[in-house]
């Protein structure tokens, strides 16, 4: 069965790469490297031993997809493709829009004509907003502050009324909490450009002497040490669920939302805590102003991924801090030259 990633290269199309490959499917990547390398692929390759077919394309361009699609014949998408940092999509919200509706309108009037009825969309934690019930349920209301999120939210909804209208259509909907670590081989993780807006790699670039200190956004949350509350999920758990959720679309129709989490919060405090204890490299840190719009505590009910994928994580907080070490150390530059 082959399985076609938009975003194949990206941190985590990169490891849902690995876990399909290794999983007996065969994997094809459409990615423009925006925010990515084909550097990624060859990776991906070296440790499953098996070949990823490899697009350049912008998934705007329809007529790049049509022609894709025509020559691969894909069973089913797993859709990652997107711009997706939160901070410059409050600056430049016009592109945000553009590029995350028109990719997601492109690859479905595609899928159609190609008679491809499965997709797994790449949603986020973000469309729930402020929660107003902790663990965040799927059921929960929705609401998003940033273009960003509301992208996401639009594409649901996109898929959504998709699927009530095609009754062959299946969709999945997997809303990510906190993605960190890395793959164990060290090969591949994740690798931001430019300034990282996420935590573990700004205490990566912190541990390893590329910053000067970590900043925390906050000490006086109303949270167990006053730092912010995240559910952490290791890429590798991240990645196995899509396994499942592909699993579940080829047989369901209809949509479903599903939420991909630990459904276990840890503070800014407890990662550096576990980093510093799992990998035995200190992380200097100092405490700074709240950052506006920062929620204090988020974390999933993963019950419904385990009742319907028949998932649950597996990785502990250790894991992710030491895998991520693992390949920050291996890769000091991400992937450009060792």
């Amino acid at each position: 069965m082959k399985i076609l990633l938009t975003g194949g290269a990206g941190y985590i199309g990169s490891h849902t790469g690995v876990e399909l490959l290794e999983a007996g499917y065969d994997v094809v990547s459409v990615d423009n490297y925006v925010n990515s390398q084909p550097e990624a692929l060859r990776r991906v390759e070296a440790i499953t031993g098996k070949k990823v077919t490899a697009y350049e394309a912008d998934v705007c361009d329809k007529a790049a997809l049509e022609r894709i699609f025509e020559a691969e014949r894909p069973d089913a998408v797993i859709h990652f493709a997107g711009l997706k940092a939160v901070g410059e999509s409050v600056a430049k919200p016009l592109m945000y829009y553009r590029n995350n509706l028109d990719s997601t309108l492109a690859l479905l009037e595609t899928m159609k004509k190609y008679g491809c009825t499965r997709i797994v969309f790449s949603s986020s934690a973000t469309v729930y907003g402020q929660p107003e019930v902790l663990p965040v349920p799927e059921t929960a209301r929705l609401g998003c502050s940033s273009p960003y999120g509301w992208t996401k939210y639009m594409i649901e909804q996109i898929l959504r009324d998709e699927a009530v209208a095609d009754k062959e259509l299946s969709v999945v909907l997997l809303r990510y909490f906190n993605p960190v670590g890395a793959h164990p081989s060290g090969l591949i993780g994740e690798n931001p450009n430019g300034i990282p807006n996420n935590l573990m790699p700004n205490v990566l670039n912190a541990a390893s002497g590329k910053m000067k200190e970590l900043k925390v956004f906050g000490g006086d949350y109303p949270t167990p040490d006053g730092t912010c509350v995240r559910d952490y999920i290791h890429v590798v758990d991240l990645a196995k669920g899509h396994v499942r959720a592909i699993r579940y679309a080829m047989e369901h129709t209809g949509s479903e939302a599903i939420n991909l989490g630990t459904g276990v919060g840890y503070s800014v405090l407890d990662i550096i805590n576990s980093f510093e204890k799992s990998t035995g490299v200190k992380v200097p840190y100092v405490m700074t102003d709240r950052r506006p719009g920062d929620i204090p505590t988020v974390y999933a009910d993963p019950s419904k991924a385990a009742r319907l994928l028949d998932w649950r994580t597996e990785k502990t907080l250790d894991d992710m801090c030491r895998d991520s070490w693992a390949f920050k150390s291996r890769n000091p530059n991400g992937y450009e030259a060792e």
